[in-house]
């Protein structure tokens, strides 16, 4: 057979994202901090960028923008999400966007519609520079807060005590010390303040150990407990921490009740311990949280959702600019300078403004669905996942998870990030009501609590059939993932111990 060369023309699709496009879809997931660095970064790059520092009118203070107020009663909020001026119609996608088949992260990226207030947008232009972000990332130490987030989702608490722990979690500082007061934090919470100290000693519980004290003498009391070297003696010692400070042996031994050997054995245990139990993590620099939603409670059982216009710069597209230099450019290369960055500060200002509109509309959605949060307090926090929020706004679970990424919403409840108020449910059989991860576990335990004999002890497996059978559907590996999140052995464990204690 002969070789030859040949020319061939093929017709095919493809998927394509544009620079563009990638950069409306990174805008997404931004904070508001990372989008204050871009959009300076973006104004020294292109000269047709400018902020636009007009003080407002005192009409426009007294009158909302159009980007201040969503006020709608909660069976709406979904429905209408923001006010007429900031509608968004999902029909409004060019068809290379279309071809994404994500309908939200090409509506992010809609160019179409006037802008009137242009603000935000960080992240440039393309992923470059991702790589070095993800590895500086995996390069830095864990933190602290970090590390007890990690446990706190295999703790197997329910959805609002593992509520409740992220708020405590977000309270503790560098060193490993809850700071923070209880009784302030169940009021605003609407909790009691029983929960709150349960909680607390979940969390107590975590390592490294000694996490969650409110003082040194806690701190140093659950290393000791943690040793099973918490007795009478080692108590009185830590009640009197300001003797052994001044060094007053005497009234140490008197306080403690032991001799100077055993006194000279118990302080050096106690030095053997460490007063700041986070200090072994990675640390950042604080910096500021500012909200990028406000949340306020409205007449009539209305919530009030706006966006924080201070976390979103403002920025304009200077035509006299543009016109004045496009005039004086002879070259061809000169000509596509001004006109590529003409057409990148349009798409960047209608970027940015859909960035806010979308931002708004998933914020609202997330509002109507915890009402009952917000009105009655963290044990009325509802399952929710992406998918609901994205069904009910006509976006995709992807769009709705980069929005809700380092976004905070501030509520009458204090503040909160986004991804807090999404908690895990489990489906129900035959298209029933969903069940709660809490409630599924509680009936879990509840099997294996009853088991009085070997003969009644169940499998994995038989509790996924029981479970079927109370219209429960879910995995092997799940229940698996409960139990073990429970600390209950496996079943041939617990044969084993139902053995010996016959």
């Amino acid at each position: 057979m002969a070789l030859g060369a040949r020319l061939e023309i093929r017709q095919g699709q493809g998927l394509v994202i544009t620079p563009q496009l990638q950069q409306a879809i990174k805008l997404l997931q931004l904070s508001n901090l990372e989008l204050e660095a871009f959009v300076e970064t973006e104004l020294e790059r292109n000269p047709l960028l400018q902020r636009e520092e007009r003080e407002p009118t005192e009409a426009e203070v007294e009158a909302p923008g159009p980007e201040s107020v969503v006020d709608q009663p909660l069976d709406r909020i979904a429905e209408d999400s923001a006010r007429a001026d900031m509608d968004v119609s999902h029909d409004e996608v060019s068809p290379g966007e279309r071809a994404t088949g994500d309908g939200s992260d090409a509506a992010a990226a809609d160019a179409g519609g006037t802008v009137d207030w242009s603000r935000a947008g960080k992240g440039g232009s393309t992923f470059e520079g991702e790589g070095d972000l993800l590895e500086s990332r995996v390069a830095r130490e864990k933190t602290l807060a970090e590390h007890l987030h990690d446990q706190l989702a295999v703790s197997g608490l329910s959805p609002s005590d593992a509520a409740v722990a992220s708020v405590l979690i977000d309270a503790v500082d560098e060193g490993g010390y809850l700071r923070a007061d209880l009784a302030e934090i169940a009021e605003r919470l609407g909790c009691s303040l029983e929960l709150l100290e349960r909680v607390l000693g979940v969390i107590q519980g975590f390592e490294p150990t000694g996490v969650g004290a409110r003082d040194v003498r806690e701190c140093l009391m659950l290393q000791l407990m943690d040793r099973n070297r918490y007795d009478p003696a080692m108590a009185a010692l830590l009640d009197n921490l300001q003797l052994l400070a001044r060094r007053d042996m005497t009234s140490l031994k008197r306080a403690c009740g032991v001799d100077d050997e055993d006194l000279r054995e118990m302080v050096a245990e106690l030095r053997a311990l460490t007063p700041r139990p986070g200090a072994a993590f990675g640390g950042e620099p604080a910096q500021p949280v500012a909200p990028d939603v406000f949340v306020r409670e409205g007449p009539g059982g209305l919530w009030h959702v706006e966006l924080n216009s201070d976390t979103l710069p403002r920025l304009l597209v200077d035509q006299r600019y543009h016109a004045r230099v496009s005039t004086k450019a002879k070259s061809d290369q000169e000509k596509t300078f001004v006109s590529d960055c003409l057409a990148q500060a349009n798409w960047l200002v209608k970027s940015l403004d859909q960035r806010a509109r979308t931002i708004l509309k998933v914020s609202s959605e997330i509002v109507r669905q915890q009402d009952a949060f917000l009105a009655f307090g963290v044990e009325h926090l509802r399952p929710l996942n992406l998918k609901t929020v994205a069904d009910a706004i006509g976006m995709h679970e992807s769009t709705v998870s980069r929005v809700t990424s380092n976004k905070y919403i501030a509520t009458p409840r204090g503040m909160f990030e986004m991804k807090f108020f999404f908690t895990s449910a489990i489906a129900a059989t035959e298209g029933g009501e969903a069940h709660s991860a809490e409630s599924v576990r509680h009936k879990i335990r509840q099997l294996i609590d009853a088991e009085a004999k070997e003969d009644d002890v169940h499998s994995d497996d038989r509790i996924v059939e029981i479970l079927k059978e109370m219209g429960v559907d879910i995995a092997r590996r799940t229940v698996a993932k409960y139990r073990e999140a429970m600390r209950i052995p496996s079943s041939v464990e617990r044969r084993r111990m139902l053995k010996e204690a016959v």
